[in-house]
């Protein structure tokens, strides 16, 4: 083999193991990307639900201040 083909072939060794490398570094970023968005996703939903909480009990405190106020008469 001549210097010139064992030169190509450590070339292209070398050249197809970085491409290599490169895709699956690119698919484990993509991978901590997709988890941080569930991460994300979580908390929002967490956020959501707490102040859907907060809305319902100002709902019941407003409630039992107005059946206070007024003649509430049940309808059954």
């Amino acid at each position: 083999m001549s210097t010139r083909a064992k030169v190509t072939l450590a070339a292209s060794l070398a050249f197809s193991s970085f491409i290599i490398w490169a895709v699956h570094y690119q698919q484990s970023r993509e991978r901590e990307d997709m988890f941080q968005g569930v991460i994300r996703d979580d908390a929002r939903r967490s956020e959501k639900m707490r102040q859907r909480e907060e809305e319902f009990r100002e709902s019941s405190h407003k409630r039992s201040m107005y059946e206070q106020v007024q003649n509430v008469v049940s309808s059954d």
